[in-house]
């Protein structure tokens, strides 16, 4: 049975590296690291995966297949993590590459994808810490999603999980909170259907956190 080591070595060598140590130097990896990775001595992580594959030009879930009686279930990028005040103050926000994976939910697609819940925004609904997946389709939004909770980005790039309703003329949506005041009259970029959200406990059981993650940053806000 392969082991992820044996794959990242296949891939090295597909890729045209006669030696660990060529593979390391080429890449600016260090050394002992990769070569531990390789012959099996240190396990690597899924952001190491996620390099390795990049570098190699094979995906980060096939390097960490542990074999065909053993496979690993597929996954997708969580987007950030998303919070605000009823007020619609946002607490935390991310700007950051999608580091952290989680497995893709039930009747999900290469499209799928996450946000993690932090706050009490929408409690009873996605509590603290909760993983929300949608599918990023990026397409305009549709009558089936009026009244209902969906994920939209708005004319400014907000992104917010909002329940949509219809604006005053075409082309604006009105877009209610749980809790805090609606957003009359706004005009969206596209909007997504809900797929699944997993409440707190379970989403600390699946999410893949990436090693040595930095703290997200306050830019391209992700807010309620």
């Amino acid at each position: 049975m392969e082991q992820p080591h044996q794959r990242l070595r296949q891939a090295r060598l597909a890729r045209g590296f006669a030696s660990a140590t060529a593979a390391a130097t080429h890449f600016g990896w260090n050394r002992n690291t990769y070569a531990s990775n390789e012959n099996g001595n240190a396990p690597f992580s899924w952001r190491r995966a996620k390099t390795y594959g990049e570098a190699f030009g094979v995906r980060a879930e096939w390097l960490l297949q542990p074999g065909p009686e053993g496979e690993i279930s597929p996954t997708v990028p969580i987007l950030g993590r998303v919070g605000a005040n009823p007020d619609g103050r946002v607490l935390l926000a991310s700007g950051q590459p999608a580091h952290d994976r989680a497995p893709i939910p039930p009747g999900g697609s290469d499209l799928s994808c996450g946000l993690e819940v932090s706050g009490h925004s929408m409690r009873g609904l996605a509590d603290d810490g909760a993983l929300i997946y949608f599918e990023d389709q990026r397409s305009i939004p549709t009558p089936d999603m009026l009244g209902q909770m969906v994920v939209v980005e708005t004319d400014v790039g907000e992104i917010l999980v909002k329940r949509l309703l219809r604006g005053s003329t075409r082309g604006v949506f009105d877009l209610e909170s749980l809790a805090g005041p609606m957003r009359h009259d706004t005009r969206l970029r596209w909007a997504a259907h809900i797929t699944a959200i997993i409440p707190p406990v379970q989403a600390r059981r699946i999410i893949q956190r990436a090693d040595e993650t930095p703290e997200p940053t306050l830019s391209e806000p992700l807010h309620y």
